[in-house]
């Protein structure tokens, strides 16, 4: 399916829609390893070993495909030095700070809930 090219105010765009770019978004950043990527750095900017040490299990190819993404999005700001070897560093942008609250939030959540969670999943597969 091809995302259709919203004309419009942000307010009016109609996010239930199957063609619509916020659906292209959504899918993009909940993704396990986005939300992992957007909470790594904080108020930092990180190098590429830097928030892969940050996020255990994931790999090299995962880290680059997401951090493109993000970038893509307009979430991530890349910067790369001609040094060698080469040095790149991703800080997260005005608009990824602001979902970095929203996916801190949702980490809380977890850390507020697990034991429930768990106890539920329990219950569900006994």
């Amino acid at each position: 399916m091809v995302t259709q090219q919203f004309r419009g105010s942000p307010e009016e765009a109609d996010l239930t829609r199957a063609d619509s770019l916020a659906r292209e978004i959504f899918s993009d950043v909940a993704d396990k390893w986005a939300l992992l990527i957007i909470d790594a750095p904080g108020e930092r900017t990180l190098r590429f070993g830097e928030v892969r040490k940050e996020i255990e299990g994931i790999s090299h190819k995962t880290l680059t495909q997401n951090l493109r993404m993000l970038e893509r999005n307009g979430l991530v700001e890349r910067s790369a030095y001609p040094t060698v070897p080469p040095r790149v560093e991703y800080t997260l942008t005005e608009p990824g700070e602001a979902l970095r609250e929203t996916v801190h939030g949702m980490c809380d959540w977890t850390h507020r809930h697990l034991g429930h969670i768990e106890a539920a999943r329990h219950r569900f597969d006994a």
